[in-house]
């Protein structure tokens, strides 16, 4: 059984293994965290075309979310990934009332919304528009999240998405202690992907570990999953801070005090 896991530098590890012609990796470190950035050039590869940025930390059950170097670790290679104008969509993708499939419905909880702001009004306090959504998920809409955000697309016309959403590790040292980033939207397991081809905008997924596949550690036959003993303080500590870089991202005047004092 071929191990899962939505990772991509888990993929193609730099110096580990073959990494194939249109696949790039780069490493770096500072200030205790470690990015690798994986930029698949080409389709037809085990990752859909895209850049795909992973900063690993400090497990976020133990580190201050409001940390501002960890805030401005995810804050700044967001940013990158962003167009500098126009309405940002925040999109929360999963389930609420599972623990470890949370964190995009806690994470747009706390996103600071202006989209509602006068247009001078926001202009004047040099706000960038940005709208926040849970869509929920299908076994209790009956709609995909994929077919709510396309509505909402066509209806607000934003000049992008964020979707948050929990991800799968294949490494134990990744689990709840990582950020990923991609410009390929989210493909998940089951369900219809969230990505440019499906919106018809730009998507940057954003999400962090909170399941990781054991099959090959247990011998299943079947795909399983585990989650930390620490999953609850993992994913509202992982949540406060992804809302935080987030909004840091978007409104880069806004100090992490202020921003945080705003979402409060």
């Amino acid at each position: 059984m071929a191990l899962y896991t939505d990772i991509a530098a888990e993929i193609y590890p730099e110096g580990r293994g073959h990494v194939p012609a249109g696949v790039r990796v780069h490493t770096a470190s500072a200030s205790g965290i470690d990015l690798v950035r994986v930029d698949v050039l080409r389709d037809g590869l085990a990752r859909k075309k895209g850049r795909y940025i992973t900063l690993d930390m400090p497990s976020f059950a133990r580190i201050d979310e409001r940390n501002e170097a960890y805030v401005w670790a995810v804050a700044s290679q967001l940013r990158t990934l962003l167009p500098r104008e126009g309405l940002v969509l925040v999109a929360g993708i999963g389930n609420r009332g599972v623990t470890a499939d949370a964190l995009g419905p806690e994470t747009a909880d706390r996103v600071f919304v202006t989209r509602q702001l006068a247009g001078e009004q926001a202009k004047h306090l040099a706000l960038r528009p940005v709208a926040a959504v849970a869509p929920g998920v299908e076994g209790m809409t009956g709609m995909s999240s994929t077919e709510l955000l396309a509505g909402l697309v066509r209806r607000l016309s934003p000049s992008a998405v964020v979707a948050v959403d929990s991800l799968c590790t294949g490494e134990a040292r990744r689990l709840g202690c990582s950020v990923q980033l991609s410009t390929a939207g989210l493909a998940p397991r089951s369900g219809d992907a969230i990505d440019r081809e499906a919106l018809g905008v730009p998507v940057v997924a954003v999400g962090v570990p909170t399941v990781m596949e054991a099959s090959h550690l247990l011998h299943a036959k079947r795909p399983l999953v585990v989650t930390p003993r620490d999953i609850d303080a993992i994913v509202r500590r992982a949540a406060n801070l992804l809302a935080l870089a987030v909004n840091k991202a978007l409104q880069p005047m806004l100090s992490v005090g202020e921003l945080s004092f705003l979402t409060s």
